[in-house]
């Protein structure tokens, strides 16, 4: 068993607060995030937001799984091409993840369509941050590409 932790200090109201995230890796060391970074910046340019990071993650989670996935079966990738997609919706100032669709572009040599389409939803339904999203419906589109 081990642990993974990320500190994030706000001050100020929701609006016009700002913040900073800080993570023991040095990847975010204080990192501001504000409300324009998180619901009006849709470019990311402006700062991080916390639906930002979770899609780095489940990204970077679903990868490691399916190379492990194809690597046990006889396949191992050349490259794993993966963007996440998190969709948000507001009811009135409510705010919560609608959707998470993971686009996957394989260059995995010597498998056919149907089985890495088969090793990528297991991967999907199988990767920790997957499982932990669980109550979020999750959709994959996945291409093998030479």
């Amino acid at each position: 068993m081990f642990k993974r932790t990320s500190t994030a200090t706000w001050k100020g109201t929701g609006l016009e607060g700002t913040g900073t995230l800080t993570m023991p890796s040095g990847v975010f060391r204080e990192q501001p995030y504000t409300f324009k970074t998180r619901f009006q910046n849709e470019d990311g340019k402006a700062g991080t937001n916390p639906e930002e990071l979770l899609a780095a993650s489940h990204a970077g989670c679903f990868a490691m799984a399916l190379s492990f996935g194809l690597t046990g079966a006889g396949h191992p990738p050349s490259e794993l091409r993966v963007n996440a997609v998190v969709t948000m919706k507001s009811e009135g100032v409510h705010w919560s993840v609608d959707n998470i669709r993971l686009e996957l572009e394989g260059k995995v040599p010597g498998i056919d369509a149907a089985k890495f389409q088969e090793l990528a939803e297991q991967a999907k339904k199988g990767c920790p941050i997957s499982k932990a999203l669980a109550a979020v419906p999750i959709t994959l589109d996945a291409k093998l590409v030479t």
